[in-house]
């Protein structure tokens, strides 16, 4: 089977870098699925789901070889079902808005990075509230992916254990 890896976990956690890292090791194709996630004309509507799930079909139809990330349980759980490995990082709060608050400006998502920094507190309050809510992007969300999932999968609790297994 050929590579086809899900990362998700809560704002911060390391997916994109982790998923980067994998891209250029194994020369596998990437999605951030916050690129499907949300209208480019109005970033911060959300599009129809249907939308995007039928854009990430096309992805994973198109690509032999992939790395997925994000922290979308509706879109997540299609991906899953054709993977071959699933990765959930869960390094704590802490870690999260560390990582978020040293995070490089992402141009994908913002004109600027003052733009970016506009949000960061609003961003740090949501992190902060991953293991208390129960929308799709909570913990309570991704532990039930990972759960669920039958094949090869690893739980990482920090961001300093080495990952280059996976």
């Amino acid at each position: 089977m050929a590579n086809k890896i899900v990362i998700f976990g809560n704002s911060g956690s390391g997916k994109s870098t982790h998923a980067r890292k994998l891209v250029h090791e194994g020369g596998l194709s990437y999605l951030d699925l916050d690129t499907l996630a949300w209208q480019k004309d109005a970033p911060t509507s959300r599009r129809p789901i249907a939308d995007s799930l039928e854009d990430l079909a096309a992805f994973m139809a198109e690509n032999d070889a992939w790395v997925i990330e994000g922290c979308y349980s509706s879109l997540l759980g299609a991906a899953i079902r054709q993977c071959s490995k699933v990765l959930f990082l869960n390094p704590g709060a802490d870690q999260c808005v560390e990582n978020c608050r040293a995070r490089p400006w992402e141009p994908h998502k913002y004109d600027s990075p003052q733009e970016q920094d506009k949000n960061l507190e609003m961003l740090v309050a949501w992190v902060r509230s991953y293991e208390s809510r129960t929308d799709e992007f909570s913990l309570q969300a991704h532990r039930q992916l990972y759960d669920t999932f039958d094949g090869v999968k690893v739980e990482y609790d920090s961001n300093t254990r080495d990952m280059n297994a996976n």
